[in-house]
C-alpha cells in the first residue's frame, strides 16, 4: 500500500494526526528532501527505509514504489504542505494506477495556511476580499495564457503566490499591469512555521526591494491584496447579535446593536 502524505508547511508538530500514524508504520519512506523538515523522520520506526526524491526521478520514485509493494511492505511518499497544490502527485498515481498498486491520500497544512498563520492573517475579510487565489509566476515550468499573473490580478481579490521570489520585479509589474496600485498592501513570508521563519509587510511596489533587504532569494510565499493591511472590513455577519441562524434567533435590530 502507498500513502501519499501532506508534511505540513514546515514545522514538524504541524503534520496530522494521521500523517504522523502513517509514518510511524511505514516500511519505506520517500520524501522531498529539499522542501520537508528533516524532522519529520523522527517519526519513523527501527529499520524504515528511507529516500530522498529530490535526488530521484519520477521513474526511479516508482521503482522504488514497485519494488516495496513486492515485498509487501507500506511505503509513505511525503511531500511538503499539502500535495495537492504543486505537488506532482498525479502523474505519480497514474503510474501507480497503471501497475494496479493501491494508494491513498492523507492532507497536509499547506503552506499558504502557514503563511497566514505567521502574519495572524485571514484572508477572506468580508468587504474587503471572499476570494483567494493560488497561483505562481511562469517559469520553468509554463502557466496557461488565462492565468496570467495580470488577468488573476484583475479581479483584486487576495493573492497568495507560490514558486516566484525570484522574479518579483516582474511579478509586481504584471500585478500593476492587472489592476493593483504600487501601494496595494502586500507581504513575504519565508519558510512559513519553520524555527527560522520571518515574515515582512511590504507594499506590491516594494516587493523586490524588500526581498533584497531581508535577503529573501527563495522558500517564500508572497501574499497580496487589501486583507494584508487587515483593516477597513466589516463585522462578521455571522456572530451580529442581530443576525439570525439555525442555531441562534437575532437578539437585537441592527439599529439598537449599535454596531
Amino acid at each position: 500500500m502507498i500513502h501519499f502524505v501532506g508534511a505540513g508547511s514546515g514545522a514538524a508538530d504541524l503534520i496530522t494526526v494521521r500523517g504522523s500514524r502513517l509514518l510511524g508504520e511505514a516500511d519505506v519512506i520517500i520524501y522531498a528532501g529539499s522542501l520537508v523538515n528533516p524532522e519529520l523522520l523522527d517519526y519513523k520506526k527501527e529499520g524504515c527505509e528511507v529516500y530522498d526524491s529530490a535526488k530521484m526521478t519520477l521513474e526511479e520514485v516508482i521503482n522504488v514504489m514497485k519494488d516495496a509493494e513486492k515485498k509487501g511492505l507500506t511505503t509513505v511518499r511525503l511531500h511538503t504542505g499539502d500535495p495537492c497544490v504543486y505537488g506532482a502527485i498525479r502523474e505519480q498515481m497514474d503510474l501507480l494506477d497503471e501497475a494496479g498498486i493501491t494508494y491513498d491520500y492523507c492532507p497536509g497544512v499547506s503552506a499558504f495556511c502557514g503563511a497566514a498563520s505567521a502574519l495572524n492573517l485571514e484572508y477572506t475579510l468580508p468587504g474587503i476580499s471572499q476570494t483567494v487565489i493560488i497561483t505562481r509566476m511562469a517559469g520553468r515550468t509554463p502557466v496557461p495564457e488565462r492565468e496570467e499573473i495580470a488577468k488573476l490580478a484583475s479581479h483584486g481579490s487576495t493573492m497568495v503566490i507560490f514558486l516566484s521570489t525570484g522574479m518579483l520585479e516582474k511579478l509586481s509589474e504584471r500585478l500593476i499591469a492587472g489592476g493593483y496600485t504600487e501601494n496595494t498592501p502586500a507581504a513575504i513570508v519565508y519558510k512559513a512555521t519553520w524555527p527560522d521563519e520571518r515574515s515582512y509587510t511590504c507594499t506590491v511596489g516594494t516587493l523586490a526591494q524588500c526581498a533584497r533587504d531581508n535577503n529573501v532569494t527563495k522558500t517564500a510565499l508572497i501574499i497580496v491584496g487589501d486583507t494584508v493591511a487587515q483593516a477597513g472590513y466589516n463585522r462578521s455577519e455571522l456572530y451580529h447579535p442581530a443576525f439570525t441562524t439555525e442555531f441562534r434567533q437575532a437578539t437585537q435590530s441592527r439599529e439598537d446593536s449599535g454596531i
